[in-house]
């Protein structure tokens, strides 16, 4: 895994072998940022990862200048992960959180600029997910949430749907709070 642009770039991180996701493909992730960065000036806003896994996205945002992420991620050798990659980077900016996503996500009490998440592409309530992120009061007026997930599962007809992007087995949806 490495970091595409930004203070940090090419810098590569090595997640241990019995890591329990997988990472963003590098082409995946850039074409996600070109998106991303014609859409939002990311100097100053504030990002949650939820089921951040390497911590690959957080990485990459903290990199292009975000003054906040909140990375959650429920399994432990993610969060250990996460948390050495912090240490080495000494990003004061980026907290981690370990807890599960869909009781973690309505107790945040906090807002944020871009939601993204990344399940595992096999989670069975993947669907509830858009719900859980607008009835959460996370989201402030245009928070734009990007979900990545495989090409069986379709968010066209959630609310605040805007768009999907295929990138080869990726796919990212997009929802805008209105």
């Amino acid at each position: 895994m490495r970091v595409i642009r930004g203070k940090y770039k090419s810098r590569r991180f090595t997640p241990p072998k019995n890591f329990p996701s997988r990472p963003t493909t590098d082409y995946a992730k850039e074409s996600l940022f070109n998106i991303i960065e014609n859409k939002w000036e990311l100097e100053n806003i504030e990002v949650l990862d939820l089921f951040a896994g390497t911590g690959n996205i957080s990485l990459e945002f903290l990199s292009r200048g975000v003054a906040t992420v909140l990375s959650v991620d429920n399994h432990f050798v993610s969060y250990k992960f996460m948390k050495q990659t912090k240490n080495k980077l000494s990003a004061n900016n980026w907290a981690i959180i370990k807890n599960e996503v869909f009781k973690f996500a309505p107790k945040i009490g906090k807002q944020f600029d871009i939601i993204f998440a990344d399940p595992p592409f096999g989670l069975k309530n993947i669907l509830s997910l858009p719900d859980l992120i607008f009835s959460s009061d996370i989201c402030k007026e245009h928070t734009l949430i990007i979900i990545e997930h495989g090409k069986e599962t379709d968010f066209s007809k959630q609310l605040n749907f805007d768009e999907v992007r295929h990138y080869g087995g990726v796919n990212f949806s997009f929802f805008t709070q209105k």
